[in-house]
């Protein structure tokens, strides 16, 4: 038996362990080891096994992954999001749906001082969900909206998935980083749009525009300091070479922890041991899958099957735009039945060298993996934002969750297709800041 057809057969593996309910990072660890002993013996194998944990552990960019997770969960107890959902409902107030705008302009903002889909969609649902339903918003609407707004929270950085896409590729978390702001606003901007629409083809599913004065929106500005802050000290110390990534996010925890005590009011010894404790179950989680996926990346390395199947491409002579569209349908269906983390976890590994062959820039192809991810996030049956937005309410039911997304997986494909049209979307600001 050939390497490549090993390859082959490790995927499969991997996919039938995946669809059993397997833990992921397990499935990767197994299929990875078995794999790599098959192609050489049981004692590199496990030399492998052995390797991996300490080399991820003392890996630059996994330090950081910790911290930003600690400032996402000390920043939601700082309770920013009702200040950030306050802000945006004042200066969007004469938008058609203005709080489903709200919500996603809001999420937005949080997702830039969070890292993470679903506690962004938990966040900023828990505060805007029962606004909406007071005003008389249709819970399609607002339902949907909040669900989409929370995918925001890995694209606008700081993103978790992005440092993980940084050590799997071996790339730049500063670039990354940056790339990911204009995407960001993309998709926010496209969102609100898709929100403006449908209030004005569907006039009953929103309740009219309300009136806010220029005084109430000036003196909502202070609400917001916090993030403004938290944000711009984090990623401008970062882009503009202050501190590195791992200062940057270790003085991001320590200043949101500050937060919890002067504007929120909210520092007990029970909040931040929860949020400590919610920080150190995450990253546990997300270790141990980055460590299966390490053991699997070496297996696909050593039968060579990413190599063989970037010249096999290669030599079809096709556009590679057509293979690009092939990646995406792949992402799409795999999105539809599997976590986005998993997802982006199990591909990467076999399409960046595919995408680097054909001539794509790496950093873009990180920002592209986040969108298709958010798709994958809000997409049945298995759309993670949904049934976290069914947590927040449980009378809510998931058929009225799904119609409410439909919508807005329309707008994630057009902003997957004019990331890929116009790559300066993404590539542009880390350009400017030489990244």
């Amino acid at each position: 038996m050939d390497a490549t057809t090993v390859g082959l057969l490790g995927i499969v593996a991997l996919l039938v362990l995946i669809f059993m309910g397997m833990n992921i990072g397990m499935a990767l660890m197994a299929v990875g080891f078995f794999g790599f002993a098959i192609m050489t013996n049981f004692k590199a194998a496990i030399s492998v096994l052995s390797t991996v944990p300490s080399t991820q552990a003392g890996s630059y960019s996994m330090i950081v992954v910790p911290l930003f997770i600690l400032m996402g969960s000390f920043a939601y107890r700082a309770r920013l999001s009702s200040g950030l959902f306050d802000f945006t409902k004042k200066w969007l107030s004469r938008v058609p749906g203005n709080l489903a705008c709200a919500t996603i302009a809001a999420c937005a903002g949080f997702g830039a001082i969070c890292g993470s889909t679903p506690a962004t969609c938990a966040t900023m649902g828990a505060v805007s969900l029962p606004e909406m339903r007071k005003d008389g918003y249709d819970d399609r609407l607002s339902t949907g909206s909040i669900a989409f707004g929370g995918t925001l929270g890995i694209l606008i950085p700081p993103s978790t998935p992005m440092i993980l896409y940084a050590v799997l590729t071996t790339s730049s978390v500063n670039a990354l980083f940056s790339a990911g702001i204009l995407p960001g606003i993309l998709q926010a901007g496209l969102g609100i749009i898709t929100v403006v629409i449908w209030c004005k083809v569907c006039p009953g599913i929103a309740p009219p525009t309300s009136k806010c004065s220029w005084k109430e929106r000036f003196l909502s500005i202070k609400e917001i300091l916090g993030v403004v802050i938290l944000f711009g000290l984090v990623l401008g110390g970062m882009f503009s070479g202050w501190f590195s990534v791992a200062q940057a996010a270790a003085i991001g925890s320590f200043l949101a922890m500050l937060m919890m005590i002067f504007p929120g009011r909210t520092f007990t010894k029970n909040n931040v041991l929860d949020a400590i404790k919610e920080c150190t179950g995450t990253f546990a989680m997300t270790f141990f899958i980055v460590i299966g996926a390490s053991v699997f990346s070496s297996f696909l390395a050593i039968t060579q099957l990413p190599m063989t199947l970037a010249a096999t491409i290669e030599n079809m002579h096709v556009s590679k735009y057509i293979i690009l569209a092939l990646i995406t349908l792949i992402y799409v269906f795999l999105g539809m039945i599997m976590d986005a983390m998993a997802m982006m976890m199990m591909t990467v590994p076999i399409f960046f060298p595919i995408v680097t062959a054909l001539g794509f820039d790496p950093i873009w192809f990180g920002v592209y993996v986040i969108l298709v991810m958010n798709f994958g996030s809000i997409s049945p049956p298995v759309g993670m934002c949904c049934f976290v937005v069914k947590g927040i309410d449980r009378k809510l039911s998931l058929g009225t969750i799904f119609k409410g997304v439909l919508p807005f997986i329309g707008t994630l494909f057009v902003a997957i297709a004019l990331l890929v049209i116009f790559p300066q979307i993404a590539t542009v600001v880390p350009n400017l800041l030489g990244l």
